[in-house]
């Protein structure tokens, strides 16, 4: 079980590990940004787009926001460039301390209810354990994201929770 101030808590890290990240891949050349990395999703700039994806998708889910137009790569086909793509993930962590602050816990320890493409239909599932797979599916997918940065020689900021500046 997660309370409220959990989840404000890790909607601050998203930003904070956001901007790090993305701090650290704009000196990259374009190309850099986009080589296959043998990552999940190959390179830095998928990684960074599927995140984006995925968080419009699961605040669609949670909240009345809108949810992204078809899968990720379409979804975010119309940022052309890093600085688009960074002000996007920069207003999608907005976004989504704002919600964060109006988590309750009867909301946590509610149902939601959702149809997933992926897993072929109707799901329902506690809040709390949904809640917890979109920070826990960031995190991953971040980790991803760091260690192709390190491999061009960036430096992103350190990842400890622990760390979190208040």
């Amino acid at each position: 079980m997660i309370s409220p101030a959990y989840v404000q808590r890790l909607a601050r890290y998203n930003r904070w590990q956001n901007d790090s990240l993305y701090k650290a891949a704009a000196p990259l050349s374009e190309s850099e940004r986009h080589a296959d990395g043998g990552a999940f999703f190959g390179s830095i700039d998928a990684t960074f787009r599927h995140l984006l994806w995925a968080d419009m998708l699961w605040l669609s889910r949670f909240a009345d926001h809108p949810a992204p137009a078809g899968r990720f790569k379409e979804a975010t086909a119309h940022l052309v460039d890093f600085s688009s793509l960074m002000g996007a993930r920069q207003s999608m962590d907005a976004t989504l301390q704002r919600w964060a602050a109006g988590v309750t816990q009867a909301w946590l320890d509610s149902n939601v209810t959702w149809v997933s493409v992926l897993l072929g239909g109707e799901r329902t599932q506690r809040a709390w354990i949904l809640v917890t797979h979109l920070f826990n599916h960031q995190t991953h997918h971040r980790g991803q994201a760091h260690g192709l940065l390190t491999r061009f020689g960036a430096t992103p900021e350190d990842t400890d929770l622990m760390l979190l500046p208040d």
